[in-house]
């Protein structure tokens, strides 16, 4: 049943988005095992653009209800609310993967160390986003207009610097998304909206930027390789950020587009609570993977690849309902009472100008 606190399109968005970003992990994840490409390879190599800017620019889409909070409330709902997630799931991976795994208590404790100033494996998103709010929010404090900002912005990501600091590398790549998600906020929604009314020309729309977006990246020079997709044409800078920022909006046309239907329920629920799965799904992955290969009985990388995409989605969601069911761990999920710095209901306020209030999560 949908929450009337949320939109239901921005979570069939983000559900869209949760499944792109684990489709990715599985199925490179595989073909580093097993050496191979399968038929997912070229299924998440058509995403490449816009993967990972979607998330971001759907995490900058209600910053503008927030940014002029005071700062200690901003700062509860927009930084400590995403490093809590961030620190709690930190320790878990690496004290299961290093600690208890592998058996290194030393490993284990230098990779603790390091993930305070380098965002930790898949967890860097969750880093990110705390980093994020925090930059958005001291550009406001400066008053530096977004004609100053979006250029900057969107020079760092065509320039993609490799800096010995992964935050900086990912700032680089992915902060024009998040700052662009807050200040075209309004023309999204109106777009979403619009799109909404008219199904034939969302389809439509969608359908000629499916093609465009897949014959750029599938042009001379593409390679997909067990571990990674080289785009062809769609690699220059330019074109990429473009086909980036396209594909991020056609996904929340999409997800307007398919929140309509009932039978889509399970899409904007999984959006919803993407966290969950987000934090959660890197361990079921990495087991199922490992057992699979040992038996022996499915080693194909296509239908390997997706048979750990569907373990890493739904075991993180069989978790998250023993939780709520038992009562017990609900602060791998949930943010404690203690870990507010401005009350555990803050930010929870109507959005003036959405007509919906929407949780500030993943």
């Amino acid at each position: 049943m949908s929450n009337p606190n949320r939109m239901a399109w921005v979570d069939t968005a983000k559900g869209l988005s949760i499944i792109l970003v684990v489709m990715m992990y599985s199925a490179y994840n595989t073909g580093e095992y097993t050496g191979g490409v399968g038929f997912m390879h070229y299924v998440i190599g058509f995403a490449t653009p816009f993967r990972m800017p979607e998330f971001f620019l759907i995490s900058g889409l209600f910053l503008s209800l927030v940014i002029d909070r005071p700062w200690r409330r901003y700062l509860d709902r927009r930084v400590v609310h995403y490093l809590y997630f961030y620190v709690l799931w930190a320790i878990i991976s690496i004290g299961l993967k290093i600690g208890i795994f592998s058996r290194d208590p030393n490993g284990m404790l230098h990779d603790l160390a390091m993930a305070v100033i380098q965002p930790y494996g898949v967890l860097w998103f969750i880093y990110m986003l705390a980093v994020f709010g925090l930059a958005a929010r001291l550009l406001r404090e400066l008053r530096v207009p977004h004609w100053v900002v979006i250029p900057i912005a969107a020079a760092l990501q065509m320039w993609a610097p490799q800096s010995a600091s992964y935050a900086l590398t990912q700032f680089a790549a992915y902060f024009v998304f998040f700052y662009l998600g807050f200040v075209l906020a309004p023309l999204i929604f109106r777009l979403v909206a619009w799109t909404q009314e008219r199904p034939p020309i969302a389809v439509a729309g969608l359908l000629a930027w499916a093609v465009v977006n897949g014959l750029l990246v599938y042009s001379p020079g593409y390679v997909v390789e067990p571990v990674d997709t080289k785009m062809g044409l769609a690699a220059w800078p330019p074109l990429h950020l473009t086909l980036a920022v396209a594909g991020a909006v056609a996904l929340c046309v999409a997800g307007g587009f398919l929140s309509k239907f009932a039978s889509m329920e399970w899409l904007r629920w999984l959006g919803e609570h993407s966290l969950v799965v987000y934090v959660a799904f890197t361990i079921p992955m990495s087991l199922f993977r490992a057992a699979a290969l040992s038996s022996g009985l499915l080693t194909d990388t296509g239908w390997l690849s997706l048979a750990v995409l569907l373990v890493s989605v739904i075991s993180p969601v069989i978790l998250y309902a023993m939780v709520k069911w038992s009562g017990f761990g609900n602060f791998l999920f949930e943010r404690p009472a203690w870990a507010h710095i401005d009350g555990p209901k803050a930010g929870q306020r109507s959005n003036e100008g959405v007509t919906r209030p929407v949780r500030e999560a993943v």
